[in-house]
């Protein structure tokens, strides 16, 4: 039996809204949900109306950060049916994910009660320097493509992969400058990405097909 093709995913910003459970870890922590000051910011500190935290309250803060916040993010919109999408078309899901391999579990346990027909979750590091810390996992896991809204996260990924770069909120992101040649295609959304993906498998059979019939 041929082995399906695999496409990788990154977690948050392309499956689940890292933002909304931001929010309320925020309200968890302080007791008040925080308003939006910039909807079209990339970074949660930009896009709602919080203060910049030090010392005992940022540690308060990051403990709201835990296994039971990592296994409740929501899931952006279209993004569960985009992957069903897939799947029905014979590929197979893996995310890939910069978070703390202590929350692998946790997160596929997310993706799975949201309804994501994702079974594998695979967790790396975080930090960028001339290479994605997903770099290396791609390099093992051969997928077809690879999408991830954070374009640090493509840089020396293997050629042979379809580097796709989901662009969400544009204020303050990095998904700008000279780099933007490493995303082979970009996309608003997860649903976005599948929608022209499909579109481009579908044709490429229609010409194979008219080619045989020729």
């Amino acid at each position: 039996m041929r082995k399906k093709a695999v496409i990788a995913l990154d977690g948050d910003g392309v499956l689940v809204d890292y933002h909304q459970a931001y929010r309320a870890a925020w309200a968890n922590a302080f007791g008040a949900i925080p308003a939006v000051r910039d909807p079209q910011a990339y970074w949660p500190l930009a896009r709602f109306d919080v203060r910049r935290l030090a010392g005992e309250e940022m540690e308060h803060f990051r403990r709201q950060f835990n296994e039971e916040f990592w296994s409740t993010i929501p899931p952006i919109p279209g993004a569960v049916d985009a992957c069903h999408a897939l799947v029905a078309a014979g590929f197979e899901l893996v995310c890939v994910s910069a978070i703390d391999p202590n929350f692998q579990a946790a997160r596929l346990q997310n993706l799975r009660e949201c309804g994501f027909p994702i079974n594998h979750v695979i967790a790396t590091a975080n930090n960028v320097t001339d290479l994605s810390p997903k770099a290396q996992v791609l390099h093992e896991l051969k997928p077809v493509a690879f999408v991830d809204d954070y374009l640090p996260f493509l840089k020396g990924i293997p050629s042979q992969i379809h580097a796709a770069l989901i662009l969400r909120e544009p204020n303050g992101s990095p998904n700008v400058g000279e780099d933007m040649a490493l995303a082979h295609s970009r996309h608003a959304d997860l649903a976005g990405f599948v929608d022209w993906w499909l579109a481009g498998i579908a044709q490429n059979d229609e010409i194979h097909q008219n080619y045989g019939n020729a």
